[in-house]
């Protein structure tokens, strides 16, 4: 334990960024935050059919609302979750009528969230723990990571010049830059590569035929426009603004509250994540249940916003991994620009103009620091490898990870992702298999104000 505590010592990283930094740069450090997750979270809901600005605004909502149920110590942004994508597609089909009955699954999917919270204050979380020791919970964010490298590979795709400048510039601020330039790696990368994007738009926009930057979106926008929040809320069914339907409503909860399970498992995998990060055990301090509360209740307020489920963001994990910036309060910033430019229609369309494969190119090293941090999480727990029983847990849940998503279950209306099935599975072998001692250590990492 000791040892411990001194490689954390050792890499202290920033843990007072307004006394070590000042405000101007935590704002700029906040504004980072909320470029690395723009990516993924806008594109759930344009796949799902959400509205973006609500989504901007119940992922900045429930960031500001984690923030202080953790007790203002752990940096972590709440986006839109690809857990529940298959079961929203599965529900609504794409069709705007049927998004409430996804809203309302997704209010009782938080919910799940919170009773888990409830028995984890309970029973403590040393005994929760033996269900979702580190074998069980680095593997899924590993998982994580190689799931969501496919998007980032096929989003690069459309321009891999503009992605590899991207890149590159990652590469440079990381390896070669000092102060605050060097904690600015994912908005220098997207500043850079779009700047030559509008460059050679400007010159010659079929320059090698690919794809450079739209400036459509910015056609007949709004400055500033309240997002409509009501358009996929559940509450409609109670105002009479959207027509109730029992059976919809009935095979919509069941799916969510199954599919929370593949949500819990990512929320347990990112809290130990992004304490390994940090050099810190939030599983003890503030505590896994914190996380979890912090989570459920920021899906249930995105449910009745009509918004999409939110989870603890993976991305966001690994800039806090790259820039050793662990003071959470970088992304309570980013939590409260994401709310103000919810309500801003000019944003939204700039952000529109980044193209894919930027993003592509960003999210590439983000998720590669992602699967890095949950190895980190196993080193750092000692994780035995020579143990048998460790490596054929881990197994099961990287293959059945990858396999099933691809090649996804379904049972009846419902749809189990290879990121549910794997969780299932590591769970139910960690259960049942002879040698779970696992010992979570309450004081490893203690935090200290």
């Amino acid at each position: 334990m000791a040892e411990q505590k001194t490689a954390a010592a050792a890499d202290d990283g920033i843990r007072d960024g307004f006394k070590q930094l000042g405000i101007a740069r935590m704002l700029l450090l906040g504004c980072q935050h909320v470029f690395a997750m723009f990516g993924a979270t806008v594109l759930v809901p344009l796949i799902t059919g959400f509205n973006v600005s609500i989504t901007l605004f119940t992922c900045g909502l429930g960031t500001v609302l984690y923030f202080f149920i953790t007790k203002k110590k752990m940096p972590v942004f709440l986006g839109s979750s690809f857990a529940f994508i298959g079961a929203a597609l599965s529900i609504a089909h794409g069709e705007a009528s049927l998004l409430p009955y996804v809203s309302l699954g997704t209010v009782f999917a938080g919910a799940v969230y919170l009773v888990l919270a409830g028995i984890v204050k309970k029973i403590g979380t040393k005994r929760v723990l033996r269900i979702f020791p580190p074998v069980v919970t680095a593997p899924c964010v590993i998982l994580l990571a190689l799931v969501l490298a496919d998007t980032g590979v096929a989003d690069c795709s459309s321009n891999w010049v503009l992605a590899l400048i991207a890149i590159s510039t990652l590469f440079i601020v990381n390896l070669f830059c000092k102060g605050m330039v060097r904690l600015l790696p994912v908005l220098l990368a997207i500043a850079v590569s779009y700047s030559v994007g509008v460059a050679v738009t400007l010159i010659n926009p079929d320059f090698l035929g690919l794809t450079w930057i739209d400036f459509s979106p910015f056609e007949n926008i709004s400055f500033f426009r309240i997002p409509p929040f009501m358009e996929s809320s559940p509450v409609g069914f109670l105002t009479g603004q959207a027509e109730f339907d029992a059976a919809i409503a009935t095979g919509a909860i069941v799916t969510f509250v199954l599919v929370s399970l593949a949500g819990i498992i990512n929320t347990v995998g990112v809290t130990a994540a992004i304490g390994a990060a940090c050099k810190r055990n939030f599983m003890a301090d503030p505590g896994l249940h914190c996380s979890l509360m912090g989570d459920g209740i920021g899906t249930m307020l995105a449910g009745l916003f009509g918004g999409f489920a939110n989870t603890t963001y993976s991305e966001n994990t690994g800039v806090v991994s790259m820039t050793k910036i662990y003071d959470a309060r970088a992304t309570l910033i980013a939590g409260c620009f994401s709310i103000m430019l919810s309500f801003f229609g000019v944003f939204d369309a700039f952000i529109n103009t980044i193209p894919a494969s930027i993003l592509g190119g960003v999210s590439i090293i983000l998720y590669g620091n992602i699967a890095v941090s949950g190895y980190s999480s196993l080193a750092d727990s000692k994780t035995d490898f020579n143990d048998m029983r460790n490596v054929l847990i881990m197994a099961v849940i990287l293959i059945f990870g990858l396999g099933f998503e691809a090649h996804p279950v379904t049972i009846g209306s419902v749809q189990f992702t290879g990121l549910a099935i794997s969780a299932l599975a590591g769970i139910v072998l960690n259960l049942i298999l002879p040698g779970n001692n696992y010992n979570f250590e309450e004081d490893a990492y203690a935090i200290t104000d």
